[in-house]
């Protein structure tokens, strides 16, 4: 990946991480205001970074309720 996407990936994990352990999802939305604010590019790369990072823990999530359905 390019430096944008270095970057925000790992802005976009730690903001997931955060708004986990916080219980509040607005934290990612918080960041992406800012990102938004400043740079549109780095917004947009942030918010599918986001967006990835969400479908995968639910695509794993449904991968470890099926293994265990059917153990």
């Amino acid at each position: 990946m390019g430096i944008t996407e270095d970057l925000t990936d790992a802005l976009a994990k730690d903001a997931l991480e955060a708004a986990k352990k916080a219980g509040d999802q607005k934290i990612v939305d918080d960041v992406a205001e800012v990102l938004n604010s400043t740079s549109t590019t780095a917004y947009e790369a942030y918010m599918t970074a986001v967006r990835v990072r969400r479908a995968v823990t639910r695509a794993h999530e449904t991968l470890a309720a099926f293994k265990t359905k059917n153990e």
